[in-house]
C-alpha cells in the first residue's frame, strides 16, 4: 500500500522559534510558530493540517460510500474544527467537529446520515484519531 510523508523543522526554542511544514509531495510548504499554535500569530499549526486532513478524508468516504450505495453525490463540503485544551500538565486534542454539507440527489434524510456516521466510522483518520471525540454534524443541501 502507499505510506505517505511530510516533515517539520523547527528552529530555537518553544516561545520564540519558528518552524516550517511540507508536505513529501511538494504540493504545499509553510511556516508554524507558537503564535500560530496557540495564539492567532500567522502561519499553520498541526491542529489545522489534522483538521484538512480529518475533512479531506471523511468527504472522500462518504462519497464512496454513498456511491456504492447508488447515490452519486454532487457535492460534499466537510469543515473540521479541532479543539486543542491544556489537560494533566500538558495539551490534548479531545474533540474535533466535522461539519459537512452535501448535495446528493434523490437521497432521503435518514440514509444521508446513516451513511454520514459511516463514513466517520470508517476514514481512516478518523481511526487514527480514535482517542479523540468526533462530532458530526451532517446536513442535506
Amino acid at each position: 500500500m502507499v505510506a505517505r510523508k511530510a516533515d517539520a523543522e523547527w528552529q530555537g526554542d518553544l516561545r520564540s522559534g519558528q518552524g516550517r511544514v511540507s508536505l513529501g509531495s511538494g504540493a504545499w510548504s509553510g511556516p508554524y510558530s507558537f503564535r500560530s499554535r496557540f495564539e492567532s500569530g500567522d502561519g499553520t499549526n498541526p491542529e489545522e493540517l489534522i483538521g484538512a486532513a480529518h475533512a479531506g478524508c471523511f468527504s472522500m468516504a462518504l462519497a464512496a460510500g454513498l456511491s456504492a450505495a447508488g447515490h452519486k453525490p454532487e457535492r460534499i463540503r466537510t469543515t473540521a474544527t479541532v479543539h486543542i485544551e491544556q489537560q494533566d500538565g500538558g495539551f490534548a486534542i479531545p474533540r474535533i467537529e466535522l461539519v459537512t454539507e452535501a448535495r446528493i440527489p434523490g437521497i432521503d434524510e435518514a440514509e444521508f446520515q446513516t451513511q454520514a456516521e459511516t463514513a466517520k466510522a470508517n476514514c481512516p483518520v478518523s481511526k487514527a484519531l480514535a482517542g479523540t471525540t468526533i462530532e458530526l454534524e451532517a446536513r442535506l443541501l
